[in-house]
């Protein structure tokens, strides 16, 4: 593949990333409609090269994902999200299975149909949780623990996979399998203990550049070494080299370094998964299989979740959110058939339905995680066969009947500090926050919380906005400060101090109705001025100050 080539694959995947991003699609669905694009008009022909590019995408994917997991982590998503993950996966799987088994499908690619079907993607899922700024709200964190839960039965089905390589399905095979896995896991382990951590240190110290270089040749190594005398995938060498430097103290520099590279070689992967659906007449066949398992895991992802996390005593609110977070396949499905392909179980045919759900599904649960709030007003009235007459959340959530009071919403940064001025005063105070560890604080410190979203209507009602005598929300989601201001509207209001994150959206909030909004940078802006006019650019004023503000930064 010569530069030509490659430039043109990355024009098209620039224009094609384009145009998604403006669809506010994920950028990967572009990729894969620029390389279903260039296999039409012939510009990819011979993927040979293109697949041993791609191939380092995805190990280096695997290796960030190892990098950044966190195996203490387990334990604490605690038994909700276990019980869930594991329950969602099996309703999947046994279903998809049957439905493909049902539609004439053989009964190996149905089982692998089943298996990539049960997946949901902790990419697109944490990225536009991070958007929407609910990663560290309940059902944020529910959704990431199902996710993590979900994640360790793709590699762990992909270890499997891989080591049983031309060697069919036996009980010797499953043995031999177990034997290897378990001491590559035992080596892994025993040198990111004893040796990587001595060898990062003197190799690396005072060099970027030799430890961005050192950590791309372990990868690349380690990735090989496993695939070749041992018989597994390059992505578990991948995962298992992440895995080894994930208690480096430079971890989190390997991964900022490493990610530009990955999305680069990525980039390659989504358009060669794309160009596999140019496959002439027999793409066509495959759209009516691919609608229907499209639908079967939009609907199905998310009535399992709801049903579990309603039977252990969620309110459905919080389960319909977690629940609809999961209503895609994951890229973990693409690498779970691309080896199947390799190994010969499967034809392409099935990689490339697989493929088709992938682009449905990611598209449409983009725009349903987004409109997750819209929807949910609209059909919240069906939704309670999925809630308990008592449930775990009820409790949480009081009605205080207070008048002439102080509401803040969020108190996890801004609100933590505003909480102690607060307090001192001797406010009637109300804090709404959506963050466990948040409410078990305030509670703890008898400091009247509930514990929900703030476009809950519950929330709305109990915390008695109406009669407030000020509503400060320190959050800059858009859509829930609008929520309060329209639920706060009428004649007689409360005062309203908000925060924005643009100041386009700021000047949204005082048309409907706010009375001040805060847009942080340009406060930081102001808040500089001052700091020169009031201590001039000679230094001992200002270092002086500087002091003082440490000192009080560590007492926060």
């Amino acid at each position: 593949m010569d530069f030509s080539q490659i430039s043109t694959l990355l024009v098209a995947a620039a224009i094609f990333g384009l145009l998604a991003r403006l669809l506010k699609q994920p950028l990967f669905i572009g990729y894969l409609f620029a390389g279903f694009f260039l296999s039409l008009v012939g510009v990819i022909s011979d993927t040979n090269q293109l697949q041993s590019l791609s191939q380092i995408g995805v190990t280096l994917l695997l290796f960030i994902l190892g990098l950044e997991m966190n195996i203490g982590e387990l334990p604490s998503i605690g038994k909700v999200a276990l019980i869930t993950g594991l329950g969602q996966v099996v309703i999947t799987f046994i279903s998809g299975l049957l439905i493909s088994l049902l539609i004439g499908f053989g009964f190996v690619p149905s089982l692998f149909l089943g298996v990539a079907l049960s997946f949901s993607s902790t990419i697109i899922v944490v990225k536009l949780l991070a958007e929407k700024k609910d990663l560290s709200s309940l059902y944020g964190k529910l959704a990431i623990g199902i996710l993590l839960v979900q994640d360790f039965f793709a590699i762990s089905f992909l270890v499997f996979l891989s080591g049983i390589e031309g060697g069919g399905f036996s009980y010797q095979n499953y043995l031999l399998t177990f034997i290897k896995a378990f001491g590559l896991i035992s080596f892994v382990w025993f040198v990111s203990k004893k040796f990587i951590p001595k060898i990062f240190e003197k190799l690396t110290l005072n060099s970027q550049e030799m430890m961005f270089i050192l950590s791309i040749a372990w990868v690349m190594g380690f990735s090989y070494f496993v695939h070749g005398p041992l018989g597994f995938s390059l992505e578990i060498g991948g995962f298992l080299a992440g895995l080894a430097l994930s208690n480096l103290p430079e971890q989190l520099e390997i991964g900022s370094r490493m990610r530009p590279l990955r999305d680069f070689f990525l980039t390659l992967f989504f358009i060669l998964l794309g160009s596999q659906l140019a496959i002439g007449d027999t793409t066509f066949g495959l759209l009516a299989p691919a609608m229907l398992f499209s639908i079967f895991v939009l609907i199905v992802h998310p009535l399992s979740i709801m049903s579990i996390l309603g039977f252990l005593g969620y309110r459905k609110r919080t389960s319909f959110f977690t629940g609809l977070t999961n209503a895609q396949i994951s890229e973990f499905s693409f690498i779970i058939m691309s080896v199947g392909l390799s190994l010969g179980y499967i034809d392409s045919k099935f990689f490339s339905l697989v493929i088709i759900i992938g682009a449905i599904t990611m598209t449409t649960s983009s725009y349903l995680i987004f409109g997750a709030e819209k929807l949910y007003k609209k059909i919240s009235k069906y939704l309670s066969i999925f809630e308990r007459d008592i449930t775990k959340e009820g409790v949480f959530i009081k009605s205080l009947n207070y008048n002439d009071h102080v509401v803040l919403i969020g108190c996890d940064r801004t609100g933590k500090s505003l909480l102690k001025y607060l307090v001192k005063k001797g406010y009637r105070l109300i804090v709404v926050d959506f963050n466990p560890n948040v409410y078990k604080k305030l509670t703890a410190e008898k400091i009247e919380c509930l514990f929900g979203d703030i476009e809950d209507p519950e929330i709305l009602n109990a915390s008695n906005l109406r009669q407030a005598r000020i509503v400060i929300s320190t959050i800059s989601n858009f859509s829930d400060n609008m929520a309060v201001l329209e639920y706060i509207r009428g004649e007689k209001r409360p005062l309203t101090l908000m925060t924005a994150a643009f100041s386009n959206e700021a000047l949204r909030l005082y048309e409907a109705g706010a009375n001040y909004v805060i847009v942080p940078s340009i406060i930081a802006g102001e808040h500089m001025r001052h700091i020169i006019k009031s201590y001039g650019t000679k230094g001992e004023r200002l270092i002086k100050a500087g002091h003082s503000h440490f000192k009080r930064l560590t007492y926060m």
